[in-house]
């Protein structure tokens, strides 16, 4: 029997803001650090030290505020959820065939309305947990207990899912993070290898401590979310979200791929002065549907049959 990774995120439950405060005292401790221990008093050395100590901070606290601001982003916006008795359009000129819709409504209980919506076509998706219709790209989180719009998956590490709403916002939290990580890894590879070398050291043991704690936090923390960063680039380039990934492994052709310009465009806008930001400006709101996760447009050659 295959061995289904979605049904194990139940366990995220248990773990609630934890894992906030643990993202906070990383945080605390990485600016001890970086700008109490080492590069704050490097400002009253002069000469060289003195300007380096301030290009460094400036550029430290620069990217901080942008992690801060994308990370408090994705905690508190909803990634967006299917409204009560949502209905899909029933015109066949609007349907938006989905190619992850499963072929069974039997056990869903179905008034007469929705089921002659089902019977007329195949398009039409249904959430057997929540009882009702879902948008296309929406997917059941057994975390939330609800139907999250371009569901891409529950992030632990945020204590919220990732959708439509907030997927950008968690893009730019890796993108900021990442920086910030590497940044700091090689501010403190110089105090990290004085470690291996031999004669004394002029720091207090909790100054070593935190030095030597924070290095590794933040080179481990740079190496795995390159690997995050690069597999998501890679998916927003083909359109698709983790979830999507991982259920049409068998389907090579994707009809939600318009071409890496407009897929990126779907997630970040059009609006180039908001892209490195988490907000989306009103004329991009206004123009692109895919941004508020109920409309999707598709390639028109790998449209699907229309039932008659």
């Amino acid at each position: 029997m295959a061995w289904n990774v979605f049904k194990f995120c139940t366990a995220l439950r248990a773990l609630g803001s934890i894992m906030i405060v643990f993202v906070l005292a990383v945080i605390g401790l990485t600016y001890y650090a970086v700008v109490i221990a080492h590069y704050g008093p490097s400002l009253f050395l002069g000469s060289f030290e003195t300007f380096f100590a301030i290009v460094v901070l400036i550029v430290f606290h620069s990217l901080l505020v942008m992690v801060m601001w994308c990370y408090s982003s994705v905690v508190v916006t909803d990634p967006g959820g299917v409204p009560p008795n949502w209905r899909p359009f029933t015109d066949e000129e609007k349907g938006d065939a989905d190619p992850l819709v499963g072929s069974g409504y039997g056990s869903a209980q179905l008034d007469p309305k929705q089921s002659a919506m089902v019977a007329m076509s195949q398009e039409i998706r249904f959430c057997h947990k929540c009882k009702q219709f879902k948008p296309p790209r929406a997917h059941h989180c057994s975390v939330c207990r609800r139907c999250i719009l371009k569901m891409d998956h529950h992030c632990v590490w945020v204590v919220n899912c990732v959708g439509a709403l907030n997927y950008k916002y968690f893009l730019l939290f890796l993108f900021y993070t990442f920086l910030e990580t590497t940044l700091v890894s090689l501010l403190l590879l110089r105090v990290f290898m004085e470690f291996f070398n031999e004669g004394e050291i002029d720091e207090t043991p909790g100054s070593l401590a935190a030095t030597f704690i924070t290095f590794v936090l933040n080179i481990a923390f740079t190496l795995s979310i390159l690997g995050f960063l690069i597999m998501h680039i890679t998916l927003v380039g083909a359109n698709t979200s983790t979830i999507e990934a991982y259920e049409k492994k068998t389907s090579p052709k994707w009809r939600y791929d318009l071409g890496w310009k407009k897929n990126f465009e779907q997630v970040f806008g059009l609006d180039k002065k908001y892209w490195f930001i988490p907000a989306y400006s009103e004329d991009d709101l206004r123009r692109l549907p895919a941004l508020h996760g109920f409309e999707y447009p598709t390639r028109p050659d790998l449209e699907p049959l229309q039932q008659h």
